[in-house]
């Protein structure tokens, strides 16, 4: 094949990567020398008949799936003698998850799925991390375009919320090219939903599981309201009147002409803060119902629509011992133990339509994913210096949100191609009715009321408070891309976005006390008798109480969050940039690009009047970049070759990150702190990797990297009150360099006869190497809020590894699967090392994490029953019984901040296609 002709064909199969659903709605493939796929099934299931060892008749231009990809620019292109697989074709270092790989796993979501790529593992709730660096430094896409994250703590959003089933491929990019954001470090991580079926079909799926710490056993939860199950309130965590108006009035809460009485009668919901406990937890399920179909128009054209739509309830106990440290020596302040029920519950529904027109594809998707969790917990703190005990009771309810609409149009006239992206999203997380009951026992002898536990509504001894939180997030987005062919040997694609993200983030927080001769009796009750009409109304009737024999008293709220109740943020970026490929030789070619990004960052404290308070918490960053990429990719033989990739890019601070009000996450059990400081982060990346491919899409990867980073933002903690609270400040400089390792081998049986005829050994194994270490030096300085500039010295150590990097990562996948039909059986294992979760302050050692081994197993079967293709999947996860552990340790001394048990969980689901 000519040159010239290979790079013709470049910029078909480019638009047919680049076009979800494209692969499965040609009727002839495209001019690339491979044969079409015949349907998503068969794709999925089936490997292609000259694919079997020995009997490939086409060695030179091998059969694959073509994954749905949808990229910016279309950046995934086939140079040289190149085939479809898209790992091997693409320009980049690039991953990729289509539906075989991700129905191998057998994970539910998106985020444990992509913790079986190279260099990737997943934090707390979804947060994926790129080689050992913070979700920070990886950015998310959907069909090539930015998602705003309902998460508080993160602008990435978190990638447990996207079921599987709504997920046709995911690419993770791992060197930087200019038609990507500029904010990449690790990585990008790119979903593509599922768009134009073959063939009309309806496919209806359900599961049920267990976990050993938690079904069927004893927990604790609270009524909520009917609909919880659902994952929607009906109602009652709607804020009550009088409390809403006075969040409406922009008054302070001392002010007369607020009724606090009326207030507190409104806040007593017994519903809403009576713990109960439960014998037998329920059982986790799941259902799920995907249909499609594909209308053939305009001649030459076919219109897909697919529509999706989900449910999936799991509940999970953790008993989590917790400890905090007087000294370096790690000598205890305190010693607690909390027992926490979680109840999730995940709502997706997508509906998309794809067009295509002779060479022109269009694509309409919207998704609307809902993420609730249910918080009940009740923990006994040992306070170790006073020789008291705090009992603390926890009800609480989050729920995050995400809908997201997007439109791509993609134009073919010859050698121009015009890609148009365009999309709206919003994402809300609202956490109402956040209560803290707080109940106290001094242990002390003299007092006769020693040995109980009492909640006076007073500092001293006990406490309730309730906050709410509420987040809105807006993002619009644009971009177009042109690219044209202006010789065989170069291609150019010039292209621009612009982002505009909007987010509003209020937390009010309410302290409610007793004043006067509260009695202590009263501090006896439970929660809803605490704050129960009959109490609230007493506490204001003088009348009562002295026929009651009892002194005057009365209640007062503090609002905590007055001086800062709400923030207002925002990021705009306008992009540009301009990208060559580059084709001198057959054997050779070259990305070159320079992407320019002038952003401006805000975050503006408000009032409790919503208009700018002045104060000294804002932020401003407006900055410009060149980022310029290169990737050098030398075809050293037929089934070798070797990248070369060096880039700038950068990352900036999130918006959490940045406001200085508190924020508890109930993932990692600790509240955060902004820092209205925090700066941009700097990035110089550099890669070299060699590939060796061989049949049936067997392959094998050596790479190495390194990354300087200038101003990496670090999570450190301190303990207040026995409580551990994070914040955030940039570290003067960072390095990371490391090493990765890839096989997969697929060995075909068909040699041992009879059973093994149509079957495959399948072996996937990988491995990541990575060291860092801060850069810290006498003379450098930390910028922390709301204190002066200090040395650096006092929150970083020299030469420490960077938060959340571990220095090996192992995932292996060993199974056999059936190349005719559905059946498949695979053992799954990953490991990571010890990793920082956070640094420690006032000379104590940083928290550590130790994910361990974990051992999967997942066994998937088809048949036909009824005339409808039956798939049954059964699954063990965790089954050594890996535990959660998070400590501090000095070396002689380690003590327990966030560990817990986890337990093994089997499930069994059943599917069935019409």
């Amino acid at each position: 094949m000519s040159t010239g002709k290979q790079l013709a064909s470049l910029l078909l199969l480019t638009t047919a990567l680049s076009v979800p659903g494209t692969a499965y709605a040609q009727t002839t493939a495209p001019d690339t020398g491979a044969e079409a796929v015949p349907s998503e099934d068969e794709a999925t299931d089936e490997a292609l008949a000259q694919q079997v060892e020995g009997v490939d008749d086409t060695p030179q231009e091998e059969a694959y799936e073509e994954p749905e990809v949808s990229v910016p620019g279309g950046a995934i292109v086939v140079t040289g003698r190149r085939r479809q697989d898209v790992t091997r074709a693409s320009t980049q270092v690039v991953s990729v998850l289509d539906t075989a790989s991700i129905a191998r796993t057998g994970e539910g979501d998106i985020a444990g799925a992509l913790t079986r790529v190279t260099g990737l593992s997943t934090v707390g709730n979804g947060l994926v991390f790129v080689r050992g660096l913070g979700d920070r430094y990886s950015l998310a896409l959907l069909n090539g375009l930015p998602l705003p994250s309902p998460q508080p703590l993160s602008r990435v959003v978190p990638l447990d919320i996207f079921p599987t089933s709504v997920v046709a491929s995911s690419l993770v990019q791992k060197t930087y090219s200019a038609n990507y954001p500029g904010e990449f470090g690790g990585g990008v991580i790119n979903l593509t939903t599922r768009a134009i079926p073959q063939e009309t079909f309806v496919k209806i799926s359900g599961s049920i599981g267990t976990d050993t710490e938690t079904t069927a056993g004893t927990g604790y939860t609270y009524y909520g309201s009917s609909y919880d199950w659902f994952g929607f309130d009906d109602g009652r965590r709607t804020i009550r009147p009088q409390l809403q108006n006075y969040l409406d009035s922009g008054l302070q809460i001392n002010d007369p002409e607020v009724d606090q009485r009326a207030i507190l009668l409104e806040l007593g919901d017994p519903n809403l803060i009576l713990l109960q406990s439960t014998d037998t937890l329920p059982v986790n399920f799941s259902g799920n119902i995907t249909a499609g179909t594909a209308i053939d128009v305009f001649g030459d054209g076919q219109l897909g629509i697919i529509a999706t739509a989900g449910i999936s309830n799991k509940w999970r106990n953790r008993f989590i011992t917790k400890q905090s440290a007087i000294n370096a020596d790690l000598d205890l302040d305190s010693d607690g133990r909390e027992f926490v029920t979680d109840n999730r519950v995940l709502v997706n529904a997508m509906l998309g339509l794809g067009l295509e027109v002779g060479e022109h594809r269009f694509r309409f998707t919207n998704l609307f994913i809902r993420d609730s969790l249910k918080r009940a917990s009740l923990s006994e703190t040992q306070d170790l210096q006073d020789d008291d005990t705090d009992q603390v009771q926890n009800t609480s309810w989050f729920e995050r949100q995400l809908f997201d609409t997007q439109f791509t149009g993609e134009l073919k006239f010859g050698d121009l191609g015009i890609d148009l992206r365009a999309g709206y999203a919003q994402t809300q997380r609202e956490a109402p009715y956040e209560w803290t009951f707080t109940y106290s026992r001094t242990n002390n002898a003299g007092d006769p009321l020693g040995n109980l536990f009492l909640n006076t509504l007073d500092p001293q001894r006990g406490g309730a408070v309730v906050s709410f939180s509420d987040l809105k997030e807006d993002l619009y987005y644009g971009g177009v891309d042109v690219s044209y062919q202006l010789a065989d040997w170069l291609g150019v694609t010039v292209g621009g976005a612009y982002t505009d993200t909007k987010r509003i983030s209020a937390r009010r927080e309410f302290d409610i006390r007793a004043q006067g001769d509260y009695p202590d009796v009263f501090g006896a009750f439970r929660p809803d008798a605490l704050l129960g009409d009959a109490l609230i109304e007493l506490g204001y009737d003088r009348d009562a109480q002295i026929a009651a024999g009892i002194g005057p008293f009365t209640y007062t709220i503090f609002d905590t969050t007055g001086s800062d109740p709400a923030f207002e943020a925002g990021l705009e970026i306008k992009a540009g940039y301009v990208q060559a490929r580059v084709a001198p030789i057959e054997a050779l070619s070259l990305d070159l690009g320079v992407r320019y990004e002038d952003a401006v960052q805000e975050v503006i404290p408000l009032g409790l009047d919503d208009a700018p308070s002045g104060s000294a918490n804002t932020t401003l960053i407006a900055n410009d970049y060149f980022l310029p990429a290169g990737t050098l990719t030398w075809e050293v033989a037929d089934s070798l070759q070797f990248r070369l990739n060096a880039s700038k890019t950068i990352a900036r601070p999130q918006f959490r990150e940045l406001i200085f009000q508190t924020y508890f996450d109930p993932e990692t059990n600790r509240q955060f702190n902004g820092n209205p400081q925090l700066v941009d982060s700097e990035l110089t990346n550099y890669e070299a990797r060699l590939e060796y491919y061989w049949g049936s899409g067997s392959r094998v990867s050596l790479a190495g990297f390194y990354k300087d980073i200038e101003r990496p933002i670090e999570v450190f903690s301190s303990f207040s009150d026995n409580e551990q609270v994070s914040g955030f400040a940039n570290a003067p400089a960072a390095q990371l360099y490391g090493a990765e390792f890839e096989m997969q081998w697929n060995k075909d049986l068909y040699s041992l006869g009879e059973w093994f005829e149509s079957k495959r050994f399948v072996a996937v194994a990988n491995y990541t190497y990575t060291q860092s270490e801060l850069k810290v030096a006498d003379g450098d300085i930390a910028q922390v809020f709301p204190s002066a500039p200090q040395p650096a010295t006092n929150y970083f150590r020299d030469g420490v590894p960077l938060t959340g990097q571990s220095d090996h990562l192992v995932n292996v996948q060993l199974g056999i699967e059936d190349l005719d039909k559905v059946s498949q059986a695979t053992i799954l294992l990953s490991y990571a090392s010890e990793r920082v979760t956070s640094r420690g302050t006032a000379s104590l050692p940083d928290i550590i994490e130790n994910p361990g081994l974990r051992l999967d197993f997942v066994a998937r079967q088809g048949f036909e029953m009824g005339g409808a293709d039956m798939e049954l999947k059964f699954e063990v996860r965790n089954i050594t019984g890996r535990d959660y552990q998070e400590y501090q340790d000095n070396g002689t001394r380690r003590i327990d901040i966030n560990s817990y048990d986890v337990g093994t969980t089997f499930s069994v689901s059943l599917s069935a296609e019409f």
